[in-house]
This record gives structure tokens, C-alpha cells and sequence, in this order.
């Protein structure tokens, strides 16, 4: 989740609808200055009993943050809490209940990523030993209650929390049990915004699938293989799902503006402090009729923050994020951005032949398959009378190509196409992540939940 800056100030009042569409258009921009941005989050563990360390007990969420600061990074403070780290890989956050997220550093080449990964998870592979703790890549805690894991400083999470419960039943296991991995791309103009919106959208069950990495809960199989893909579908509809109108002729900055007016907000950020305006509407807001703050307008900052608090499929900023994915290890980490930048960005026409895979399916269709891939990820029927592994390969093989026709190269010559690879493994032999550790859980670990923990970094 956004980590807001203590240095942002106070700003000019909103004046206008152009103030709203700006920073979407502020994201445009030409295409060799387009960035790749990974966002992945960890499970913590206590190594001695496997508990979800505390923020303030010792080796604590605290301390594993603090002890960053050995590789540079800086802490950012909220009411006297460390809630991030800043640093030359971006910003490490302070998730609910202290999921470790490193939203990285916007990058020009899939080479970056990858190396910006792996030197995050030697950090935190250091920084773990120090505190006794280890790091767990999967979509959701496969043992813990929710009442068995911790709630970390941070003003926004409150408000949330009390707000989860009123609005759908799964909201407080999305921000307590899950973990992904997201990727943020840029576009070059509306109309290019627009083309990628959909297609992104259309697609993403595809990386819900592929990523598929959350079978277990409180220790059993759930009868799912993305339970934290199947908790997003009972959080809150005014925030979440697959957004019909994105497919819609003339979808564009202003469309997605009226979405995002009628999302309820969370909460204004006042005085270094978070107002509880849960429920309210960003509309009356730009009227001064607010009833959090009566008689005040909005800043562009308040915009900004608002645009933070709605978590469909895809999302809108200044730029695009895709938010399919389950978390995992290490080479699905440099997987998912591949396969974005591979139909996103990957030149030769890949997005056109992307989209050509399924711009014909009904608004129906797209949502049957978004409800049916979390039970059954490449097994989940599509139209055609096929299945999405079907699909899978062809999709593969455009991001491949679109990859190859990029042609960035690191040091040795290869180019991005080898991220791609633990994603062809998957499709080849039909099985996510999800349905292997059903395979040992059932199998060589006897039904034992706790050797899940031998899948950590």
C-alpha cells in the first residue's frame, strides 16, 4: 500500500476538473522514457516459533526496518513511528501487519529489476539473521487467524480497519493475510493509456493464474488456489473488480476521474495526522461539504491520496499498475514485470496482438473467468471452448517476441527474455505454484502446514 511522504506540504485548493485529470496526463510520457517499477511483499516470520513479529517487540518490524539502515536506507516517520525506509531502490513500507514491501525503484530495463531484487532479498537476508526472522513468498499467510497477527502503526490502517467490516466480509484478511506482487508501466498518451488499460485488464486472470500461490489457510487447503485473488472478490465493490467501463468506446482520463469520484474515501491527511472520512464522498469534498472537514476543498495531494484507496484489477495514477499477482520467490519476482513489459511495452506490435486475443469476449465472459480463475487458475474455462493455459502460451509467445524485440541487453549479451521462463515451465507442465505446494502438503509433508516454512528466502 502507498507510503505518503512526512515532507509533502499543504497545498493550493483544487480548482476545477482539469486538477483532477492532471495527474494521470502528468504521467504521460514518450516511450524511451517509459520505467518499470515492481512492488513485492514478504511474510515475516519469527525463525524460533514461526509467530508474525510484533512492530515493538525485539527483532520486530522495528528493528528489521532500522537494521536497513546499514545499506543506506533512510527512515520516514509518522507521529514519531518508522512506518518506511527510503533509499536508492525506492521505499520499503510498513504494511498492516507488517508484510515487508519493497515498491521499487522506477527502472529502465527488466536487467535493473531483477538486480534490484536480488539485492533487496541479500538485505533482507542479512538483516534476518540479525533479528531472528525469515521471509516467506506466498500470496497469504498459510497458518495464521487473523487475530493472531499483529496491526502496525500507521494512521491509515486504522481508519481502514474499522471500515473493512461494514463494506464486505474479506477486507480485514486483505490487509492482514495477503501478499503480491504488482508492477507499475507507463503509457505515452490517453488514447495509448486507454489501450493498455484494457488489455491489462482483459489479461490480468491470466497473471492471477499464473501466479497462483494461496491454497492454504489456517493451515488447511482452502479449495482454492488464489485465495487472496478470491478475498478481493468480498472486500468492497465500490473499490474493487474487473471495471466494465474501461472497455466501453471513449474510455479515458475522464472516465476513470467519475469512477474514482463516486469511490468512497478513507480518510484526509491533515497536520501530519490521518482524519477518519470513511464512507464520505470525494464530490461533496470539491463542494466544501465534507463532513470530516466542513468548509474545506480539497488539494491536489488529497486527489492523489484518494487515488491510492481504490484496488481494482488494474489501477490508475500516473501511471498503470497490475495487480493480479500472488507473491512469491525470487524468479517470479522478475517474472511478472517480464510479462508485462513483453505485451506493454515490447515493441513489433505485441500489445495490438495482445489485445486481438480477447477483444472479443463479452463483459461477461471477462468477469466468468475473473470469478472462476482463483478455484482454477489455468484450468478456468475461456470462450472458444478452451482453457486458459490455451491461451497462456499465446500470450507467452507475444511477450516473448515483444521482449527479443526490445533488445536490451546486460553485460553478458542476453536479453529480457529469460525472466519469462519460470512462467513457460508453468504453462508446460500445467501447474501453478499453488497446486506443487498442494502436492507436498498432501504428500511428502504429511499434512504438516509448518514445512510450508522451508519454502522461505
Amino acid at each position: 500500500m502507498s507510503t505518503r511522504k512526512a515532507s509533502e506540504g499543504e497545498e493550493r485548493p483544487i480548482e476545477g476538473r482539469d486538477a483532477l485529470v492532471a495527474p494521470m496526463q502528468a504521467g504521460e510520457k514518450a516511450p524511451d522514457a517509459w520505467k518499470i517499477g515492481t512492488e513485492h511483499e514478504k511474510l515475516v516470520f519469527n525463525k524460533q516459533d514461526k509467530h508474525a513479529p510484533s512492530y515493538d517487540e525485539p527483532g520486530g518490524i522495528r528493528d528489521i526496518l532500522m537494521a536497513m539502515r546499514q545499506f543506506g536506507w533512510e527512515p520516514v516517520e509518522e507521529n514519531g513511528k518508522v512506518i518506511a525506509m527510503s533509499g536508492d531502490d525506492g521505499t520499503i513500507s510498513l504494511e498492516p501487519a507488517g508484510q515487508f514491501e519493497l515498491s521499487g525503484a522506477p527502472l529502465d530495463n527488466l536487467h535493473q529489476t531483477c538486480a534490484e531484487t536480488g539485492r533487496h532479498l541479500k538485505q533482507c537476508k542479512i538483516v534476518g539473521e540479525e533479528c531472528g526472522v525469515g521471509f516467506l513468498g506466498l500470496g497469504m499467510w498459510p497458518d495464521k487467524t487473523r487475530e493472531e497477527l499483529p496491526v502496525m502503526p500507521k494512521g491509515r490502517y486504522d481508519i481502514m480497519m474499522r471500515h473493512m467490516p461494514r463494506v464486505g466480509d474479506l477486507g480485514l484478511d486483505m490487509m492482514l493475510r495477503t501478499c503480491t506482487i504488482q508492477v507499475n508501466l507507463d503509457y505515452a498518451s490517453e488514447s495509448c493509456m486507454a489501450q493498455k488499460f484494457r488489455t491489462s485488464l482483459a489479461l490480468q486472470p491470466l497473471a492471477t493464474a499464473l501466479f497462483a500461490n494461496s491454497p492454504f489457510t489456517e493451515g488447511k487447503p482452502n479449495g482454492f488456489l488464489s485465495f487472496r485473488s478470491h478475498i478481493w472478490s468480498d472486500t468492497d465493490p465500490h473499490r474493487t473488480g474487473m471495471l466494465p467501463f474501461v472497455f466501453e468506446d471513449g474510455f479515458g482520463y475522464e472516465r476513470y476521474v467519475d469512477y474514482m469520484l463516486d469511490v468512497p474515501m478513507y480518510f484526509v491527511f491533515r497536520d501530519g495526522k490521518y482524519i477518519d472520512a470513511a464512507g464520505q464522498s470525494f464530490r461533496d469534498f470539491l463542494k466544501g461539504e465534507l463532513p470530516a472537514l466542513p468548509g474545506e476543498l480539497p488539494t491536489a495531494s488529497d486527489w492523489t491520496d484518494h487515488l491510492s484507496t481504490a484496488f481494482p484489477e488494474v489501477r490508475l495514477k500516473s501511471f498503470l499498475e497490475m495487480r493480479g499477482a500472488d507473491g512469491g520467490p525470487w524468479n517470479r519476482i522478475c517474472a511478472l514485470p517480464a510479462l508485462w513489459v513483453g505485451i506493454l511495452y515490447g515493441e513489433g506490435g505485441a500489445l495490438d496482438a495482445a489485445w486481438d486475443l480477447v477483444k472479443d469476449w463479452s463483459m461477461e465472459e471477462r468477469e466468468a473467468l475473473r470469478n472462476a480463475v482463483p478455484k482454477q487458475a489455468l484450468d478456468a474455462p475461456i470462450p472458444g471452448g478452451r482453457k486458459l493455459r490455451d491461451l497462456a502460451g499465446e500470450v507467452l509467445d507475444i511477450a516473448h517476441a515483444g521482449l527479443a524485440a526490445r533488445a536490451r541487453h546486460d553485460a553478458s549479451g542476453n536479453d529480457e527474455t529469460g525472466f519469462l521462463e519460470p512462467l513457460r515451465e508453468i504453462v508446460d507442465s500445467g501447474k501453478v505454484p499453488a497446486q506443487l505446494l498442494l502436492e507436498k502438503f498432501h504428500g511428502e509433508w504429511g499434512g504438516d502446514i509448518g514445512r510450508v516454512y522451508e519454502e522461505a528466502f
